[in-house]
């Protein structure tokens, strides 16, 4: 159905096409009506995939409207000449194609109730700077965002008739981290979360995009009364592994988050964190800070030394640690092993010191996605100070080392298959924020002491040792 456009082109436009089994499933979602008129949305319309298969289950029965009135926009010109040709074959169908950029149009209308019954859209995705435009744009009518697909479920909900349904796939970055908080708050302020459907592999539902975001698929009401959630999952496209949950929503977003992270669950069951009692204290409670590495590299080029000289200190990469061992330096690292102390760096410094320190990148193919290790401060000899890369948080007690035997437990806690599961079910895009590890549960500082203990005696240890570990503390 869609015309083959260039790669370059798609990317400069966020365009990422539908494909046919997606777009029936999302139009399966949309709770059956008996309104007489249906006024249908579909921003960044692409060729018509969506409304097509939205109008294919009304004159399939699906719905009872009377008629249909049909909004599209799409501003590539090649795109837009299939979209109108795509709708006029629908001769019950009153559209209107526009070309205009959706957010312009929609943040000149003031965002407002523009009475749309029902919205399908596959956003854009692409982000926006913060002195774009479309940011200004958007702020203009009440919505702060980072990107283009965030922007446009926003503006579909802001228009929505009170009870309109908003079905839209987009990437699961907007579940959690700091991002995308005014997103989610300015969407539970005005609508309910209905439904939500998870891809369980990130390379299928956009295949022949290459597309590697973790995708989901969200319903939304505007104006609804919040229920439970239904959540499906299935390894891909064809759905043929359709597996239904039902959630009650404070499962989803937990009532004390003032982030109003989204959890996708998988399972009913609750996981062994939820079930443990003994973890429950936030870093808060224990006394303890989390930060991303302050060092950007590319940043500081000319302060960066490929190996230690007299006036640096040590710079740690992820690349220096490996569970309870630190390496330092590492030649052929192909990454510099030292920074030079001066006024402009020595802000970033860290005393010398234990640390309990996590990667901050990762993928859902990797057998954990929150990797924690221990900076071991004796691999730095007479160093005094420190630096962390971007590229790792630090736990850390007011910009001082931890206790030896408290890291290393942290370190046991994180590395836990009980942790990775918790964790899994609210982030799902490559970073594991400090905002992530700052809302986390975690066990009592004694508790956490044991585990270091316990991990000291116990050096070398396999991933089924540290769960086994961890499990009599939340039995």
């Amino acid at each position: 159905m869609a015309p083959r456009i260039a790669q370059r082109r798609k990317s400069a436009l966020g365009q990422f096409m539908t494909p046919a089994s997606v777009a029936r499933f999302m139009a399966s979602l949309f709770p059956p009506s008996t309104l007489q008129t249906c006024r249908l949305l579909d921003p960044g319309a692409g060729v018509g995939a969506l409304s097509c298969a939205f109008l294919d289950r009304w004159l399939a029965g699906g719905f009872g409207f009377k008629a249909v009135e049909a909004t599209a926009y799409e501003v590539d010109a090649t795109l837009r000449a299939h979209l109108s040709q795509h709708l006029r074959s629908y001769s019950q169908v009153k559209a209107e194609v526009f070309a205009e950029d959706y957010i312009e149009r929609a943040s000149a209308e003031g965002g407002l109730d523009k009475g749309y019954t029902h919205a399908i859209l596959n956003p854009p995705y692409k982000k926006i700077s913060s002195h774009s435009p479309h940011r200004l744009a958007l702020r203009s009518v009440g919505i702060e965002t980072v990107n283009l697909y965030s922007a446009f479920v926003a503006l579909a909900v802001a228009q929505a008739a009170p009870g309109g349904q908003i079905v839209a796939i987009l990437p699961r970055s907007f579940c959690d981290g700091p991002y995308y908080r005014p997103f989610r708050h300015f969407i539970f302020a005005r609508a309910a979360i209905c439904h939500i459907h998870l891809f369980g592999a990130r390379n299928k539902a956009f295949k022949d995009d290459e597309v590697l975001q973790e995708n989901v698929i969200i319903r939304l009401e505007r104006g609804g009364q919040q229920g439970p959630v239904t959540i499906t999952t299935s390894s891909d496209d064809s759905f043929t592994d359709l597996v239904t949950h039902e959630h009650p929503f404070e499962r989803i977003v937990l009532p004390d988050d003032p982030e109003q992270f989204i959890h996708v669950l998988t399972t009913t069951g609750k996981s062994a964190i939820e079930r443990a009692s003994a973890v429950r204290y936030s870093l808060a409670d224990l006394g303890l800070k989390v930060s991303t590495g302050p060092v950007v590299d590319f940043r500081v080029k000319a302060h960066l030394r490929d190996m230690p000289e007299a006036g640096t200190a040590p710079l740690i990469y992820p690349g220096h640690l490996s569970g309870a061992v630190t390496r330092w330096p590492v030649p052929g690292l192909k990454k510099p092993n030292a920074i030079v102390r001066c006024a402009e760096t020595e802000k970033w410094l860290y005393p010398n010191g234990f640390y309990c320190v996590v990667r901050r990148f990762s993928s859902k193919e990797e057998k954990r996605r929150v990797v924690a290790s221990v900076v071991d401060p004796a691999a730095f000899g007479k160093h005094t100070r420190l630096g962390f890369e971007n590229h790792v948080n630090l736990i850390h007690e007011d910009k001082r080392g931890l206790p030896e035997l408290l890291a290393r437990g942290l370190a046991v806690f994180l590395n836990s298959t009980a942790v990775d599961e918790s964790f899994r079910r609210f982030n799902g895009h490559t970073q594991v924020n400090a905002t992530d590890l700052k809302l986390m549960e975690y066990p009592s500082r004694e508790a956490l002491i044991g585990l270091g203990t316990w991990a000291k005696q116990h050096r070398e240890v396999s991933q089924e040792v540290i769960d086994a570990e961890l499990a009599k503390l939340t039995a």
